[in-house]
């Protein structure tokens, strides 16, 4: 089934249904879908300790270099 055989299927349901049930139909509008935000990982205790000791490791790497 194509869009355009789709459309003109809830058409005609549309209509009989006005026609025969005396129905009301309410059309929407498409909901955009929501912006995607890249995710993020935070850093964990772990992450963090390990980076203090990198970082302790690298300045007492460079104070032994002068």
């Amino acid at each position: 089934m194509t869009k355009e055989e789709l459309r003109v299927e809830l058409e005609r349901q549309e209509k009989r249904f006005k026609d025969v049930y005396g129905g009301e139909v309410t059309t929407y509008a498409a909901q955009p879908e929501p912006e995607r935000k890249p995710w993020r990982k935070r850093a964990t205790v772990q992450d963090k300790a390990f980076a203090e000791e990198l970082q302790k490791l690298e300045k007492g790497l460079d104070e032994a270099e002068q």
